[in-house]
C-alpha cells in the first residue's frame, strides 16, 4: 500500500491538536457530537444530492483506493511485456495464447487476446484508447464528488454556527452560558473548514493522481502490446517503454527519441 495519504491526513491532525494543546487548550473542547453530525452527515448529504446513485455507492471503494492504494508496478509491467516480446518474436503470436494465463492484469490480457486473434493494430489500438478514456471518466465522477464536498463543507460549518448564533441570541438572559455557547457554535465552522482541507479535498486530489497513473500505465501497456504485434526486437521494446516510464531520467528518454 502507498501511506502518503493517511500519514498527510495523521501529519494534519497531529499539527491541528498539538497547536491546540500548546495554546493550552483541549482537542476535547471542539470534539461536539451536534457539529460534527451536521457538518459530516450534511456534507455527505448534499454531495450525494449533486451527483448520481452510483456515484454515492462507490464512496466506500473510493475512500479504499484513496487510501490503501498500492504504488504501481510499472517496472514488472515493463518486464513482462518484454518476456511476452521475446516468446513472440521467437514463435510468434500465437504462442502468447499460453503465457497469457499466468498474466493477471486484466488490460494487459485483453489487448494480447485481441493481438492473438489477428485485429489490426489501428482497430486495436482504438479498443484500448477507449477503454482507458472510459476509465478516466469514472474516475474523474468518483474523484468530483469529494471535491464537490471539500466546497460544501465550509459551508455548511457556516450554517450549524448560524443555527448555534441563533440559540445564543435566545438565551441572552443567561450571561454566564453565554461565552461556552458561543465557543460551541464555531465549532461547526471550524470543523467545516477542517474536514474540507485534511479530508475531502485531499482524498479527491489522490484519486486523480491514482487514476493518472494507473491511465498512464494503461497507455504504456497499448504501447507495448503494439510493438509485439509489429515484431519488435524485444530490447527495443525494453528502451521504449523504460522511457515512457514517468521514473525515467531524462537522458534515457532522449535515447529511446
Amino acid at each position: 500500500m502507498d501511506p502518503a495519504t493517511l500519514i498527510g491526513i495523521g501529519a494534519a491532525l497531529l499539527a491541528i491538536f498539538g497547536a491546540m494543546i500548546m495554546e493550552g487548550g483541549s482537542p476535547m473542547e471542539i470534539i461536539l457530537i451536534p457539529p460534527l453530525i451536521l457538518v459530516f452527515v450534511g456534507t455527505f448529504g448534499v454531495g450525494i444530492a449533486g451527483g448520481l446513485m452510483d456515484e454515492a455507492k462507490a464512496i466506500p471503494g473510493s475512500l479504499q483506493k484513496a487510501l490503501l492504494k498500492g504504488k504501481q508496478v510499472e517496472g514488472d509491467i515493463v518486464a513482462t511485456i518484454v518476456h511476452l516480446a521475446e516468446k513472440a518474436r521467437r514463435e510468434g503470436l500465437l504462442a502468447l495464447e499460453d503465457a497469457m494465463r499466468d498474466i493477471d492484469d486484466p488490460f494487459l490480457k485483453k489487448g494480447l487476446e485481441l493481438a492473438v486473434d489477428g485485429t489490426d493494430p489501428d482497430g486495436l489500438a482504438e479498443i484500448l484508447d477507449a477503454e482507458i478514456d472510459g476509465k478516466r471518466v469514472r474516475d474523474t465522477r468518483e474523484a468530483k464528488i469529494f471535491n464537490d464536498m471539500g466546497g460544501y463543507a465550509p459551508t455548511i460549518g457556516i450554517i450549524g454556527t448560524v443555527i448555534g448564533l441563533v440559540g445564543v441570541l435566545g438565551n441572552l438572559e443567561n450571561p454566564s452560558e453565554l461565552g461556552h455557547m458561543i465557543a460551541g457554535a464555531f465549532v461547526a465552522t471550524l470543523w467545516g473548514v477542517l474536514s474540507a482541507n485534511v479530508f475531502w479535498l485531499p482524498i479527491g486530489n489522490k484519486l486523480k493522481r491514482v487514476s493518472d497513473a494507473e491511465c498512464a500505465q494503461m497507455s504504456l501497456i497499448v504501447e507495448g502490446i503494439l510493438a509485439i504485434q509489429s515484431g519488435a526486437n524485444p530490447r527495443m521494446v525494453d528502451r521504449k517503454l523504460r522511457a515512457l516510464l514517468p521514473s525515467a531520467p531524462a537522458a534515457e528518454k532522449k535515447k529511446a527519441a
